[in-house]
């Protein structure tokens, strides 16, 4: 590399790497100058230009700017493109702005770049995976190459997809019309017909449990929720989200005219002949159109039986011990997607005997079981919860589940059934379980009836579990001890683990949930102190005495235990 000769006409530069190979002799005023003329007649980036101006080698330039710009300098040939992180930065991104996410570790995703000087490139890659970036130079034609290899990948396995048999079942009670709707639209909208069969397909694969169809002012993102996070998983054409947003309308039974109010349904996607998935569909109207969300109800979670679920050996025997008995309430807590209704399924499961009636109230009901009498729950149609069970109490129940307790007429009328020789299982939204007697009290349901109906209260989250690459790591005992650990645990027969990336956890670490339960019976002790209309406080504290763990305590013996990592732990609970 000889150093060029000053010029003194310096023209007017419109990237930065041009800027910086002036600033290092590599080019001269004149050839910028030439190059840029180059781009105005062929519309190419400036590095494309560049390279094919000969003024500079693509061995010569990525080896000037990781001197330049202090990035290492990468051999692509030594990359496995099939060892690359899926599905983490756009295909249609990394094809326009010529980029390839390397490697993921934690936080932090590796980036092969040709030009460090295309900053809106690299914050959009920062936006769309919420993980920080870190470069590493690579020569401009192997980057291509790279890309070129990628693009085919990923327009074979479209095709492959699309090649496969999948159809949309629809209800018998329906006119007919929406299924005739649906085929015309899978005539004349193809592509979008393809495209939503793939998501569709993508996300059973990928273990998600709801897919996010988000229009924005300038473009169109979908993500997966996976182990409990969201993910990106596409930006497809702003263009296409009227016409995805009916096709999905069209075969959840959704009125297609009505944009302005949210709409709820379902929709069931055949995969063979005895396999079926059902999707429960809400659409929300935003400023730039309907947004979508699709959760997807998997019936064999149920059938996981409660070993699967993640309570302690304690645990599981006061939960059995409750939920067999003759009459009383048991309630589960816990936020929107922390388990609750699979809990509840679950232990619906093991009771379900022949000789039992079962009776449940839903909105909408999400797995279908056998042998147990499902109503779906339509306030607009006069059936709440309320008036459900009232109806249940004369169909002879032996054990009945209401999906909320959302108002005090639902809640006296299932106490009034645990009071009665009925067995009543129900939700609430509360932190934790001390937390719901008191919720109960406010809502107007006198301490009395709390304390002579409720038997146990369990509270719950669900943590992402350690994936089998996971390794052994130090972590000061100021550290574990400020977290909630006793200094009689530190006792070295243990480690915490933390997350390290894999194929089978797509780099993440972690793969699937584990949970983390506070089952809280009632006590004598905790009684008296409901009648006396104490506080949460005061039942917390004598939960403790009562060897109840709160939720950070069950969180930390799975941390012991090498079931998940002391971050995740300390990211779900509280103190």
């Amino acid at each position: 590399m000889s150093a060029a000769p000053p010029n003194s006409a310096t023209p007017v530069l419109t990237s930065g790497l041009a800027r910086a190979l002036m600033q290092g002799s590599l080019l001269t005023a004149a050839q910028v100058d030439t190059i840029q003329k180059k781009i105005q007649v062929d519309k190419l980036p400036f590095i494309d230009s560049l390279l094919q101006s000969k003024f500079v080698s693509a061995r010569d330039l990525a080896t000037f700017c990781s001197e330049t710009f202090g990035y290492p300098l990468l051999d692509l040939s030594a990359i496995n493109e099939e060892m690359l992180p899926e599905k983490l930065v756009d295909q249609k991104l990394m094809q326009q702005q010529r980029m390839v996410p390397i490697a993921k570790k934690a936080n932090k995703l590796t980036l092969a770049v040709s030009d460090p000087t295309n900053n809106s490139a690299i914050d959009q890659v920062k936006f769309q995976t919420n993980l920080a970036i870190e470069l590493v130079m690579v020569q401009h034609d192997a980057l291509l190459k790279l890309l070129d290899k990628i693009g085919k990948t990923s327009e074979q396995s479209l095709s492959d997809l699309a090649g496969d048999d999948f159809e949309f079942e629809f209800k018998e009670d329906d006119s007919g019309q929406a299924a005739a709707d649906a085929q015309a639209n899978e005539v004349d909208d193809a592509p979008i017909v393809k495209f939503l069969q793939k998501m569709l397909i993508d996300a059973i694969n990928m273990g998600a449990s709801d897919l996010h169809f988000e229009p924005f002012e300038k473009f169109y993102r979908i993500r997966f929720r996976i182990d409990g996070e969201l993910r990106e998983i596409a930006q497809p054409p702003l263009a296409i989200k009227d016409k995805l947003s009916s096709r999905i309308k069209v075969i959840s039974k959704l009125d297609i005219s009505e944009k302005r109010v949210p709409q709820d349904g379902r929709m069931k996607l055949l995969l063979s002949a005895n396999k079926s998935i059902d999707f429960r569909v809400s659409t929300l109207p935003t400023l730039f159109g309907e947004k979508i969300v699709m959760r997807i109800l998997d019936g064999s979670q149920a059938q996981m039986g409660i070993d699967a679920l993640g309570y302690d050996p304690d645990q599981k025997e006061i939960l059995m011990n409750a939920i067999q008995r003759p009459y009383g309430m048991v309630l589960v807590t816990g936020p929107t997607g922390s388990g609750k209704t699979v809990s509840l399924y679950t232990c619906l499961n093991v009771i379900n005997k022949p000789g039992i009636n079962i009776s449940t109230a839903e909105d909408p009901a999400e797995i279908n079981l056998p042998g147990v009498n499902q109503v779906n729950v339509n306030d607009k149609a006069g059936l709440t919860f309320a008036a459900a069970l009232k109806s249940f109490l004369r169909q002879d129940p032996d054990v009945i589940m209401v999906g909320e307790i959302r108002d005090l007429e639902t809640a006296d009328i299932a106490i009034k059934a645990a009071q009665t020789g009925h067995m009543v299982f129900s939700t609430l939204h509360t932190n934790d379980a001390p937390s719901t007697l008191t919720r109960l009290m406010n809502m107007g349901v006198l301490p009395f009836n709390i304390a002579s109906s409720v038997i146990l209260i369990t509270a719950q989250r669900l943590a992402r579990r350690l994936c089998t690459c996971k390794r052994p790591t130090e972590i000061l005992d100021e550290v574990l001890l400020q977290a909630g650990f006793k200094e009689e645990e530190l006792d070295g027969s243990w480690k915490p683990y933390e997350p390290v990336g894999c194929e089978r956890c797509s780099g993440n670490g972690y793969k699937g949930r584990v949970g983390i339960y506070q089952l809280m019976p009632i006590s004598n002790a905790i009684e008296r102190i409901i009648l006396a209309s104490g506080s949460a406080m005061e039942i917390e504290e004598q939960a403790q005495r009562d060897g109840v763990r709160n939720l950070r305590q069950s969180g930390l013996m799975k941390v012991k235990q090498g079931l998940t990592s002391l971050e995740e732990v300390l990211g779900c609970t509280n103190e």
